[in-house]
């Protein structure tokens, strides 16, 4: 967001001018640091015509926080000041909001606030989990080590969201083509050759015929409110799923999908084991990583079963034994290891050969799933072409056989 202020120096100068920063509290925090007095702090009213698209479509998005992360870690192993380094970055970014907020991130660093505090201001791009493993850095004097932890833990994931989007990809397009292809048919091909039939009359028509002719009339004589009906049920769906059972739902629903369900459980899985590794291995307390971990997971299923395990621990229990209670979302194997590590003080080691494991696993699983979709797609094209013959290609001859 913009900000237009009026502020006054240490010796007495005003200043008036327009800052960026993700909120209010943020722009007072820089102003303050360059050691000027706030007089006033407004909001820069935008309408319609006064949005720079070019800045819009160019916003940071993971990839580049990632090479954020990276190339700082490098400039800091390099023993550059922290506020140097991270000018010198912001040259280097091409996207101009990207720029303007690392800019910001310095000025926040030179005015006496640290990293992770400067970086709080932008929790769209940078989550709890990044904030606290900063933050870790910064108390033990090893900031680079955390942020080559981040950039290497970002790329990972990164890299499984992208293999996964590109097995489904395929199978998306051509779904997508198969219903244009078929709203197509309905509305404007099918209708002009069943007008043969209709004038034969239905009696001695097939019975995929006279259900297509059926099936068409309603579609075209009822087209409005099939299309307002749709519209409501999609509204419905997503109006429940953000609500809090909804998204409960969802979220178990996407656990329990033939298949598919595998991969998400053990990218969720996944995900657990590593952000716990990361947060432990980084000096962060058993019951921070926990609460961070259930934040950063994603699934309120999981969620829940997390923040239990926090309970359990704070009372002197384990995280194993919520995870025994829970079979369906965390499997045998996963627990063991997690108890084996508990009882051995190991707990870090262990959850990062589960999180090994079930990274193979997720990505063998996505393979197999990506093979199996095109000769899935392959039978629902092949049946849809054999209703389209069954239906109008054979009366069709037959009716000139007759003739």
């Amino acid at each position: 967001m913009e900000f237009t202020y009026k502020a006054k120096s240490s010796i007495g100068e005003i200043f008036e001018g327009t800052i960026d920063a993700s909120n209010e509290s943020a722009a007072v925090t820089i102003l303050h640091g360059k050691g000027w007095t706030v007089f006033s702090l407004n909001p820069v009213k935008r309408n319609l015509f006064s949005i720079d698209l070019n800045e819009y479509l160019q916003r940071p998005g993971s990839k580049d926080v990632v090479m954020f992360t990276r190339q700082l870690s490098t400039l800091i192993d390099a023993d550059m000041p922290l506020a140097e380094g991270l000018r010198t970055l912001s040259i280097q970014m091409e996207k101009p909001s990207f720029k303007k907020m690392i800019l910001n991130i310095a000025e926040s660093v030179e005015s006496g606030s640290s990293l992770s505090g400067a970086l709080a201001n932008y929790p769209r791009l940078f989550s709890p989990f990044y904030i606290r493993l900063v933050q870790s850095g910064e108390i033990s004097g090893k900031l680079h080590n955390s942020l080559n932890y981040l950039a290497e833990y970002l790329e990972k994931s990164q890299a499984i969201s992208s293999k996964l989007k590109g097995a489904l990809a395929y199978p998306v397009f051509v779904l997508f083509a198969l219903v244009v292809v078929t709203f197509i048919m309905v509305i404007y091909v099918l209708p002009q050759l069943l007008t043969i039939f209709k004038d034969v009359g239905n009696v001695d028509l097939p019975l995929t015929t006279r259900v297509l002719i059926f099936a068409i009339d309603f579609i075209n004589n009822n087209l409005a409110f099939l299309v307002v009906g749709f519209l409501l049920l999609v509204f419905g769906i997503v109006a429940y799923l953000r609500t809090p059972a909804g998204r409960v739902w969802y979220d178990k629903a996407k656990v329990r999908m033939p298949s598919l369900g595998i991969v998400v459980r053990n990218l969720y899985l996944a995900r657990i084991a590593e952000s716990l590794t990361t947060l432990i291995g980084a000096g962060i307390s058993i019951l921070d990583a926990l609460q961070i971990t259930a934040d950063l997971v994603g699934n309120i299923s999981y969620r829940n079963i997390i923040i239990d395990a926090q309970a359990n621990v704070r009372n002197g229990g384990t995280i194993s034994e919520i995870f025994s209670q829970h079979k369906e979302e965390i499997p045998p194997l996963f627990t063991s290891m997690t108890a084996i590590g508990e009882k051995t003080g190991k707990l870090d080691g262990m959850l990062q050969h589960v999180a090994k494991f079930y990274k193979s696993e997720s990505d063998n699983a996505i393979d197999s799933i990506s093979q199996l979709i095109e000769p899935v797609m392959v039978v629902l094209l092949g049946f849809g072409v054999a209703v389209l013959v069954s239906s109008i290609l054979l009366p069709i001859y037959s009716l000139v056989g007759a003739g």
